[in-house]
């Protein structure tokens, strides 16, 4: 599984001969030398950043709200939220595509900066209560209660403990936010405008007329940094563990 990814970070340090970065020339850093020295890439990979850093902002706001909602109180509509929850997750992503731009083009909304992030919101927003949804099921209401017991009020309650049971669950729902409208193509391609390219539909057109191993740096790169942000929560999660 992890053989690709090994590939990509090889190639990052070619320096091929024509314009597709596939067959192996010669060993360079200039790629990581210099990774913004594409045309336009590093201006796509700062839009990407930008949508996939407010994405999972409001995502993980209302997704945290409707799982709370849902695995702590009970409604007449309770199981048609359910429902509509888990839909776009079952959903196949082109027919989510069509059909969010087919709702943005009936309200005459020019397609863009805003139509994108407001679709990636739509459907990071499922992935968000799912995650937080199972953790709070699995939390123990004694320990809410016993800080109701000693007079804590219900602002206290939730911040010193409501919140933090909660955290691992928020954090996960987002970061899982994070890496999907990051790397979301489909669903962004149907509803970008022709001045907001993100860094997946730079690469989709790149691998048209050529694939210059900044792509590859960029990627590795990536990879190395969710690969340590890894490593650091284990080490503190042991850390945290060996102190109880």
């Amino acid at each position: 599984m992890l053989a690709p990814n090994v590939v990509v970070m090889i190639f990052s340090f070619n320096d091929p001969e024509g314009r597709y970065n596939y067959e192996w020339a010669e060993f360079s850093t200039a790629a990581w030398s210099d990774p913004c020295g594409v045309s336009g890439m590093c201006d796509s990979l700062t839009l990407s950043f930008k949508i996939a850093i407010l994405a999972t902002l409001f995502a993980t706001v209302l997704g945290t709200l409707v799982a709370f909602a849902l695995a702590r109180y009970r409604f007449r509509a309770r199981g048609v939220v359910n429902s509509l929850i888990f839909l776009p997750m079952a959903m196949p992503e082109i027919v989510m595509a069509a059909s969010i731009a087919m709702l943005f083009l009936s309200m005459g909304m020019d397609a863009g900066f805003t139509t994108i992030l407001i679709a990636h919101i739509t459907f990071c927003v499922s992935f968000v209560v799912t995650a937080v949804k199972a953790r709070v099921l699995g939390m123990d209401p004694s320990l809410e209660e016993a800080a109701r017991d000693l007079y804590a009020s219900p602002v206290q309650v939730f911040l010193r403990v409501t919140l933090p049971l909660a955290a691992p669950g928020i954090a996960a729902g987002a970061m899982l936010a994070f890496a999907l409208s990051f790397d979301d193509f489909i669903i962004t391609n149907f509803n970008a405008g022709p001045d907001t390219v993100t860094f997946p539909m730079y690469v989709w057109g790149a691998a048209q007329r050529g694939t210059p191993p900044q792509i590859n740096v960029i990627g590795s790169a990536m990879l190395l940094a969710a690969v340590a942000i890894v490593v650091v929560g284990q080490i503190v999660g042991r850390r945290n563990r060996t102190k109880v």
